[in-house]
């Protein structure tokens, strides 16, 4: 072997040496990047099944009711209402009465094994937590950064564009010094090739 095959040689395995350190590096950045964060996964909720059908019919008319009523009339109506639906967020979820609860922590459980970090449920309406408590849940585990999402793809939602940022407005306040960051909107091209992944599964 000539002199200039032993250095070209040489040169390859300090490249090689300094990819790999650097990868491993990347890797090192990466976990203790995925450490420092905390993930909120919003859900919209849905009513336990087995709620007495008499509460749920007053609790829906009330909130018909509360956006045509007028300031006087206001007051008296959502006191009831937040009686009504404190008792229909706390009402207890099996998988019997609620599968939506279920599914959705199955969603967590399996994120979080993917990320590799804290995946903290939060419900939009009828179930505990509340957006706000699951942020304040992810708070309480001090990350650097609080990144929160939901699988409400489609733009135009007023839960997605309306409900849950100012969840998230109220509870920065609680929170100043926390980065709370909303992954949304979605793109395009993300929701339609997982569509489109989907449907080939079908074909």
């Amino acid at each position: 072997m000539t002199y200039e095959s032993l250095v070209l040689c040489q040169r390859t395995v300090d490249l090689d040496f300094d990819y790999l350190k650097e990868l491993r590096m990347q890797n090192f950045r990466s976990e203790e990047e995925k450490m420092s964060i905390a993930v909120v996964l919003v859900m919209h909720g849905i009513p336990p099944r087995d709620f007495p059908k008499g509460e749920m019919m007053e609790l829906f008319g009330l909130h018909h009711r509360l956006l045509q009523a007028s300031e006087s009339e206001r007051v008296a109506l959502r006191n009831r209402h937040d009686v009504l639906e404190e008792k229909m967020r706390n009402w207890p979820r099996t998988p019997e009465n609620d599968p939506f609860h279920a599914a959705s922590l199955e969603i967590a459980h399996a994120l979080k094994e993917i990320l590799g970090t804290d995946v903290i449920v939060g419900f939009n309406e009828f179930c505990t937590p509340t957006i706000e408590e699951a942020i304040g849940e992810a708070a309480s585990r001090s990350p650097e950064k609080i990144i929160v999402t939901t699988p409400m793809m489609t733009r135009g939602g007023e839960h997605s564009e309306k409900d849950i940022p100012e969840a998230i407005n109220r509870a920065q306040k609680l929170y100043p010094d926390m980065e709370i960051v909303y992954a949304w909107p979605y793109n395009i091209s993300d929701v339609t090739g997982f569509l489109a992944g989907h449907i080939k599964r079908f074909e």
